[in-house]
């Protein structure tokens, strides 16, 4: 799905999802004046490397890249991979793919399994709020949502490493989100230089989908003259 011209943003879906879920932020930007692009993910091997086929491909000099959920843990490698490529990253609602095992035992308690992945997935990934006032819209999100198992990334993502990105970063999580709550997001800004975080009212671990208009808002807000 593509719209637009102007300097690129591209979109990377959640795991859960694909593509089509991006309609609202393809037409907001190119509306903006962006060249906005959004793909359904195929590659076996690194989707950071299908990512950078894609740019070769599309003629994408530099661009902003957004991710939400698994998408983030793209963007993230992509962002250790090929740095140049970036005018800004945009991380929203993701657990970043951290490998430190200190993060990993925090994320198992979090969400404990199987009890966790027994939810339904429009349970685990849209908030109450949302649920609750907008039916129609979960039952078009979990039409299009479906299961994909992880990609290998290329780097081995460490707090560490997420300690060398410069790549300008917006990160995004909403206040009821169940994989990333803001206090922990909070920490993993502390791990990137000037990180700008960004806390959406109302909403689960889909912020682009629960809460478009302020998603949209504050991603223009952050890549507009980068």
């Amino acid at each position: 799905m593509e719209r637009g011209t102007g300097v690129p943003v591209v979109f990377l879906h959640a795991g859960s999802g694909n593509s089509t879920l991006w309609q609202a932020q393809v037409e907001f930007f190119a509306d903006a004046g962006y060249r906005a692009i959004a793909y359904d993910r195929r590659a076996r091997a690194a989707a950071s490397e299908e990512l950078e086929a894609l740019a070769l491909q599309l003629g994408l000099e530099r661009f902003h890249l957004v991710g939400t959920a698994a998408g983030g843990i793209v963007a993230i490698d992509y962002a250790l991979s090929f740095p140049q490529r970036l005018r800004s990253l945009v991380i929203a609602n993701s657990i970043f793919g951290i490998r430190d095992e200190s993060y990993a035992a925090l994320q198992r308690r979090l969400r404990p399994a199987p009890q966790f992945e027994a939810l339904p997935v429009e349970v685990r990934e849209l908030g109450p709020c949302y649920r609750a006032a907008n039916p129609e819209g979960t039952a078009r999100w979990a039409q299009a949502s479906r299961h994909a198992s992880p990609q290998p990334t290329r780097k081995h993502i460490t707090y560490a490493a997420l300690e060398t990105i410069r790549v300008p970063t917006l990160l995004l999580t909403g206040d009821g989100d169940l994989y990333m709550p803001p206090s922990l997001l909070r920490e993993v800004a502390a791990h990137m230089r000037g990180a700008t975080v960004v806390v959406v009212p109302e909403c689960g671990h889909s912020a682009y989908w629960e809460q478009p208009e302020v998603f949209n808002r504050a991603v223009l807000e952050f890549i507009r003259n980068r």
